[in-house]
């Protein structure tokens, strides 16, 4: 069963190394579907936030919005002017990369050529938000990537940040919320008023809680698909 499916990633990721378009149902995993459904109603109580958040992310503004682990500074990934401020807003030097938010694993196969099996195996049966930093990827703007060239990407499960990504239709910058070498914030109250000052739109959901999950954990996929945890 498992040789199955991964011949079956292996065909329909073959159409992105010859640059055609990708087709996101073929990646979709069927528990993603169902979530969807699920969350319609979160889709109806995040509407006029969600809208709002798109249009600036378009636009090609800076957001702060929450996610799956902590509240994070985000633009749109493909945008690197919009990417440039947030290093600004960190007050981060830009060989420091960023992580890129998706809503499904269907995503990072566009984004990544030749992604490893396993990197479809531990986003899939992930029980805590993961970030997996790539070899290589495509799709995002240069500056948002390592030196390397390497790239740090997580599938969100979270609403808010999920429906956000589905609506903007690209990759968003998610990095925390506090300036490069402060203490990340536990929550949208220990933002600090420099990092609310500074982006173009304060997303109002999720604002009364009092403690997000923590930050995620963080491996990397190295050559014949080893795996390294950086934390």
């Amino acid at each position: 069963m498992k040789q199955e499916r991964h011949a079956r990633r292996r065909r329909t990721t073959a159409p992105h190394r010859n640059g055609e378009a990708a087709d996101a149902a073929l990646f979709e995993h069927p528990a993603e579907r169902e979530r969807g459904v699920a969350h319609k109603g979160c889709e109806t109580l995040y509407r006029d936030d969600l809208r709002e958040a798109v249009r600036v992310v378009n636009a090609g503004g800076v957001i702060l919005y929450p996610t799956d682990t902590i509240w994070g500074i985000g633009c749109d990934a493909t945008n690197a002017d919009a990417v440039r401020r947030v290093y600004d807003i960190k007050r981060r030097a830009d060989s420091k990369a960023l992580i890129t938010l998706v809503d499904s694993v269907a995503k990072v196969a566009a984004m990544v050529p030749d992604m490893p099996n396993v990197a479809w195996d531990m986003v899939e049966l992930s029980t805590e938000p993961l970030t997996i930093i790539y070899e290589t990827a495509r799709m995002v703007a240069d500056n948002l990537k390592a030196e390397d060239g390497s790239l740090a990407i997580r599938v969100t499960r979270e609403e808010f940040s999920r429906l956000l990504c589905q609506r903007v239709k690209r990759p968003l910058v998610s990095t925390s919320a506090n300036v490069s070498g402060e203490p990340a914030p536990r929550c949208f109250a220990d933002i600090s008023s420099e990092i609310l000052d500074a982006v173009d739109y304060v997303c109002t959901s999720r604002r009364d809680e009092t403690h997000n999950p923590p930050a995620s954990r963080i491996v990397k996929l190295g050559k014949g698909g080893e795996v390294k945890l950086i934390r």
